[in-house]
């Protein structure tokens, strides 16, 4: 299935549920985009913060691995939840998350029309990643499965065993790639 559009849904949503307050002239006051395919686990997200040039960025990023085959009722349904954030954040300048705020626009919306529904967590099916390696210990052997490497990770039951619960050296892991042959 391929990828809507956003910026229509995003506009046509704003003039009907958000007074056309997540816009600023012509400009939304938040960029609308589908993620690059690293979104795996949830739906989407609002998020703001400062990038690596140190500028200012607002946006809302919908995940096409969990959402590129699901009905478009699914994708509004994603998108409209994340204009909520962001309006609570830009437009009532307040730090909340699926506090009442979230809830009542949520229920005004979801009162409004039928199309879809707005809830505060959805069901959609997330595409399990298996582990890419193993984290093998260096001091008692045993081996955990993990989806990405992690930099001084270390050995619980070594450290709880051997350091009294203190991260040590020792105990840190090192990885191999789980082999893909069966």
């Amino acid at each position: 299935m391929s990828l809507v559009p956003l910026l229509p849904i995003f506009h046509r949503f704003n003039r009907k549920y958000f007074d056309g307050l997540l816009v600023q002239g012509f400009k939304p006051l938040v960029s609308v985009r589908w993620s690059d395919r690293k979104l795996r686990n949830t739906a989407g997200l609002y998020r703001r913060g400062l990038n690596k040039s140190r500028q200012k960025f607002c946006e809302i990023v919908l995940s096409s691995p969990v959402l590129g085959n699901l009905p478009h009722s699914a994708v509004e349904s994603t998108l409209c939840h994340e204009m909520i954030h962001a309006w609570i954040d830009l437009v009532l300048g307040l730090r909340e998350v699926h506090g009442p705020n979230f809830r009542k626009r949520m229920d005004l919306i979801n009162s409004l029309q039928n199309d879809f529904q707005i809830s505060v967590r959805h069901k959609y099916p997330v595409p399990i990643q298996p582990p890419k390696w193993w984290a093998i210990c260096p001091s008692c052997g045993l081996r955990f499965p993990y989806k990405k490497l992690v930099r001084g990770a270390a050995c619980k039951q070594c450290c709880d065993a051997k350091y009294g619960g203190k991260w040590n050296m020792s105990c840190v892991l090192s990885y191999e790639p789980i082999s893909t042959e069966v």
